[in-house]
């Protein structure tokens, strides 16, 4: 399901999220991505991949300006 542009101010999915060669939709993909690998990985009980997967997700969050995610069974907050 794509993001559809809302307004030229508003934000849209060809446009490049924090000046990085991503756009938005890319952005929230690779946010959904590494959500997936997550919850694999803790099925799987692997904690360096949960990690892995865990910075992954904070550094997109941090980039789409959404709430970051804390991980407090791996330590990270």
């Amino acid at each position: 399901m794509a993001l559809a542009s809302i307004h030229g101010s508003e934000l849209t999915v060809n446009r490049p999220v924090n000046n990085q060669n991503y756009t938005l939709g890319q952005s929230w993909g690779a946010l959904r991505k590494a959500w997936k690998g997550y919850r694999i990985a803790k099925v799987q009980k692997d904690d360096t991949k949960m990690t892995e997967y865990a910075n992954k997700i904070r550094k997109i969050q941090g980039e789409l300006n959404i709430a970051v995610a804390s991980f407090p069974n791996l330590g990270i907050s």
